[in-house]
């Protein structure tokens, strides 16, 4: 039996919330119970590291394990195999919370403070969805616990949400309205600071950028061919020049897909796959037309012909000051992670192999924020979600204080107590604010009142092209 909290810790939390909210006490009691469960179940998915739409084994260890637990699992949701909802209960409030569990390429990784892959080439839990699918459905399964002895009423849906790392499965998700008739809904993701998120994510848009041209002997007669490669390299230098004529807060990311087999034929197929990102998608919209200008540019200086392809995209979060205040209560009752002196020490190493302060693990409970104008680098398909229901997202520590993320160091710590202790702790706080949110109906309006305020006019449509989700074209 592994012990990752004191029992000073635990009884403290226990008797504060007691003091408070008799159901937040089963709330903690209940993740305490499945602590085992869920850290097997996130190790399993640690260990499995699937990439987008590929996850097929770590889908059905959350979906067994929620249908075990007694809910109504519908899987192969939305065209996706890897994509499923498990609910429980009925009636209002229908409170959500998601669920993901893809891995990154190439990261694979040990467990351990220094790089060494588990396996040369192959994926690895570099963003820690392995603890945000099992933290997840640990609260909602707390939650399912009181429901059944009718200590609450109303529905839990847990939302099993593949691909956030490429295509967006919410995205495709949202299309066919599945999230629609949710009250709230909430989410964490793991990080290096424990906080109520206030922060934004950019807005996005990813896309294939194709040119096609003409082939020819690229020696006896090259004055035959138009060169799609051509075509793409004057594409990227548009962009990089554009660079300099762009707010500070766009980000311009690109890869050649394809620019030709073999050296000696002139290629008449070439495309890049590009990324655009702004802090609204205003900014990205606008983006969007240089760019689609410059490509238009680049075929005809080539001879050849071009097209665009949008395969996904991402609104901006819309932040829920209302839903984060009571977050964060919660989250300072349960009070800060507590670490042991060897998690301590391999958290400073971590740090140490990333050439950065080896100040360790921050595990206190930040104040909240104010919301910047302009939110720092990264986007997700929870953005989606904001603009359909409020959400509340929570920040849990499962690794040292700024380390690289989309690293091997990421998927070290999420294969051991570090990480383990912040989903743990994540499970708590997102349970525990689900009891206020089942027992407060007024709290639920007033959340579902700053949204619709800050929400406007605007009418969410997905970025996505026409047609099921990629999920045989996928690599």
């Amino acid at each position: 039996m592994r012990s990752y909290f004191c029992l000073a810790f635990i009884s403290i939390s226990l008797v504060v919330f007691s003091q408070q909210d008799p159901n937040k006490k089963l709330i903690i009691a209940s993740v305490e119970k499945h602590q085992e469960e869920l850290i097997n179940l996130s190790d399993s998915i640690w260990k499995y590291a699937e990439p987008a739409l590929k996850e097929y084994k770590s889908s059905k260890a959350l979906s067994d394990y929620a249908a075990k637990q007694g809910f109504r699992v519908t899987k192969n949701v939305s065209g996706m195999p890897t994509a499923f909802i498990a609910e429980y209960g009925s009636g209002k409030p229908i409170i959500g919370i998601l669920g993901e569990f893809d891995a990154l390429p190439g990261l694979s990784q040990k467990a351990q403070p220094t790089k060494e892959p588990l396996q040369e080439n192959m994926p690895g839990h570099g963003c820690g969805h392995n603890l945000f699918g099992a933290g997840s459905l640990g609260a909602a399964v707390a939650i399912k616990e009181l429901m059944a002895d009718r200590k609450l009423k109303g529905t839990i849906r847990f939302y099993g949400t593949p691909a956030e790392e490429a295509v967006g499965g919410k995205i495709y998700m949202a299309r066919d309205g599945l999230f629609n008739d949710r009250d709230v809904c909430l989410d964490w993701h793991p990080d290096y600071e424990n906080k109520a998120n206030m922060q934004s994510s950019q807005a996005m848009v990813d896309l294939l950028v194709s040119f096609h041209g003409v082939s020819a002997h690229a020696a006896s007669e090259p004055w035959n061919g138009k060169s799609a490669l051509d075509a793409a390299e004057l594409f990227t230098t548009g962009v990089n020049f554009l660079r300099e004529h762009v707010k500070p807060t766009v980000r311009m990311h690109y890869v050649y897909k394809d620019g030709g087999k073999v050296p000696n034929v002139v290629p008449d197929q070439a495309s890049v796959w590009i990324w655009l990102r702004d802090s609204k998608r205003t900014g990205v919209k606008e983006v969007q037309g240089r760019v689609s200008d410059i490509a238009k540019g680049a075929a005809l200086m080539a001879g050849c012909t071009t097209d665009t392809k949008i395969q996904s995209g991402d609104y901006e979060l819309l932040v829920n000051e209302t839903g984060a205040n009571v977050l964060h209560k919660n989250m300072e009752t349960i009070g800060p992670i507590i670490y042991t002196p060897e998690e301590i020490e391999f958290g400073k190493r971590i740090q140490k192999e990333a050439a950065i302060e080896q100040t360790g693990l921050k595990g206190e409970i930040k104040p909240l924020e104010k919301t910047k104008d302009d939110p720092e680098g990264g986007s997700t398909d929870v953005g989606d979600i904001s603009w359909i229901v409020p959400e509340i997202t929570l920040l849990a520590t499962t690794a040292p204080f700024q380390i690289p993320w989309h690293s091997w160091m990421v998927v070290a710590c999420g294969g051991m107590s570090i990480g383990h202790k912040g989903m743990l702790f994540a499970s708590k706080a997102l349970g525990t604010t689900m009891v206020d949110l089942f027992e407060n109906e007024d709290l639920v309006q007033k959340i579902r009142k700053e949204f619709e305020e800050k929400k406007g006019k605007e009418v969410w449509k997905a970025m996505l092209p026409d047609g099921p989700p990629p999920v045989e074209k996928i690599e």
